[in-house]
């Protein structure tokens, strides 16, 4: 893939448009995986959040992929547990600043970091 495909580039820009491409590219059996249980999903959510923090992404920009990715999944995504259709409903009913807030509040959920 090349670099201008990326969602952060090498130079620690991020490009947020490049989010929805980079999921669709997800096998859709690792997709029924990671949101197959609510623990696993949360798990490979902090995985990857590790990942963007020692790369040097600050919270705005975390929580910036992190609401591309909740729009991503509201969209295309089938919820699979109680878990995800609450959030996925209340993405739903929110306005642009609180599915902000709550894309902001889900990195937050899986931020080790923060609660150790």
């Amino acid at each position: 893939m090349a670099e201008r495909e990326h969602v952060v580039q090498k130079d620690g820009r991020v490009n947020i448009e490049n989010v929805d491409e980079a999921l669709s590219k997800i096998d859709p059996g690792r997709v029924e995986d990671i949101v197959s249980n609510f623990e696993i999903f949360k798990k490979y959510l902090h995985r990857r959040l590790d990942v963007a923090q020692n790369i040097g992404l600050n919270e705005e920009q975390l929580t910036n992929i992190a609401r591309k990715v909740a729009d991503y999944l509201a969209e295309k995504v089938e919820p699979r547990n109680r878990e995800e259709k609450l959030l996925q409903e209340l993405w739903n009913v929110g306005n642009e600043e609180e599915r902000q807030k709550l894309a902001n509040m889900l990195v937050k959920l899986v931020d080790e970091k923060k609660y150790s």
